[in-house]
This record gives C-alpha cells, sequence and structure tokens, in this order.
C-alpha cells in the first residue's frame, strides 16, 4: 500500500504503550490509512494499514487473538 503524507503526518504515542518508554508505538492518520511506527526509530520503517484492516487489528489485540 502506498503511504502518501508521512513525511508531514501529525504522530501520536498510542495511548496504550508503556509507561517506561521503551514500549512506544505511535500511530498517525493518513489519506487513506492509518501508520504505526516505533517512537524508538521515527526515521525508519512504518507500516500502513487500511482504515478497516486497522480496525480488525485492534478489535484482535482487544480480545487476546494475538497473545502469546
Amino acid at each position: 500500500m502506498s503511504t502518501p503524507g508521512l513525511s508531514s503526518a501529525a504522530w501520536r504515542k498510542s495511548s496504550r504503550s508503556g509507561s517506561s518508554g521503551t514500549d512506544c508505538v505511535e500511530v498517525a492518520d493518513v489519506v487513506s490509512a492509518v501508520a504505526v511506527r516505533d517512537s524508538k526509530d521515527s526515521a525508519g520503517p512504518a507500516l500502513a494499514f487500511a482504515r478497516g484492516a486497522f480496525g480488525d487489528l485492534m478489535q484482535g489485540i482487544r480480545t487476546g487473538r494475538y497473545d502469546r
């Protein structure tokens, strides 16, 4: 998926990130997607999800679908 606008995206720390500052995820709304990146590497790669797919991912996380 192409992710236009990441260079000017308004990144915000996820409310679910750890309070220690070492487990931080940032998210940004872009034109047709939601982007996610590691806050420790802001110049590094970002994942982009279609809005529906991001919603499905969040629902799976909330219900423990991806718990080890």
